[in-house]
């Protein structure tokens, strides 16, 4: 059952609305991923141990395991959406699905590799959280997040960002879901009747209208959500136990950074 929650809840609680409504596995899923986790192949996760920081529906994990991956974690702080990850997740065995916050991460020097997709950005204290990665991995692990970029999304900032922070987050998430169909269905029938050249755009023609619905939803319901330039990215990164960091503009909007733990100095 969809939890009707209340304003004034956290973003973890507000994203259990979504990934407790939205929750099936779309084909395409995959190519997303991909796309996101871009330098990362298939063939990079087989055998692997794997860490997806903040799973949602487990989306994001399921490709993983597709791959091979040896054994793959993940986590939510939030238990609809654990819900969700564990049925999305249930065809395989070498699967843990906790809940938990980023900042409580407890592992060292534990895996491969550890992702995070569309989370840093929406933390009071993104640094803490990827340290806190950082820590998890063995040496030579790799971390890598995707997070919201500024340059490109400008206009996102300028006139989205203060309806999202001053109304749309305030509003109970049933509400806002019923409300969020005025914007998808125009956005949805534009990209699919109109010739467009946007790379993103190009890549919701290809999505179904619950998809899209669902995309509209992720940008208006949580209370923080940060857009970060290039920059800000890189220096998120390079103030922990990374080298070799490295940073790829996604689909002109957003980035994808990544780096190898240089050494464990946080101990046993």
């Amino acid at each position: 059952m969809v939890e009707f929650l209340l304003p004034g809840m956290t973003s973890e609680n507000r994203f259990n609305f979504e990934w407790s409504k939205y929750k099936e596995l779309d084909p395409s899923y995959e190519e997303q991923f991909l796309g996101w986790v871009n330098p990362l192949e298939p063939e990079d996760f087989k055998d692997q141990t794997v860490l997806d920081a903040g799973c949602g529906m487990g989306r994001n994990s399921f490709w993983p395991l597709k791959y091979g991956a040896k054994k793959v974690v993940v986590f939510d702080n939030a238990e609809g959406t654990l819900q969700s990850a564990r049925q999305t997740l249930a065809s395989y065995s070498n699967i843990e699905a906790l809940k938990m916050s980023i900042y409580d991460i407890p592992w060292q020097n534990e895996f491969d590799i550890a992702f995070s997709i569309g989370v840093i950005h929406h933390l009071k204290d993104p640094q803490l959280a990827i340290k806190k990665m950082v820590q998890a991995v063995k040496p030579n692990g790799l971390v890598l997040i995707w997070v919201y970029g500024y340059e490109r999304n400008e206009w996102i900032v300028r006139l989205v960002s203060p309806v999202r922070k001053y109304f749309t987050s305030k509003l109970p998430p049933f509400i806002l879901d019923k409300l969020v169909y005025f914007v998808s269905t125009p956005l949805y029938l534009f990209v699919k009747i109109f010739l467009v050249k946007n790379e993103y755009l190009k890549q919701l023609k290809t999505f179904n209208f619950r998809h899209v619905h669902s995309i509209v939803l992720d940008q208006l319901l949580p209370e923080i959500a940060n857009y970060w330039k290039k920059e800000e990215v890189l220096s998120l990164m390079n103030k922990v136990n990374l080298k070799n960091v490295q940073i790829r503009h996604h689909n002109n909007n957003s980035w994808t950074a990544w780096g190898s733990k240089l050494e464990d100095i946080y101990g046993k």
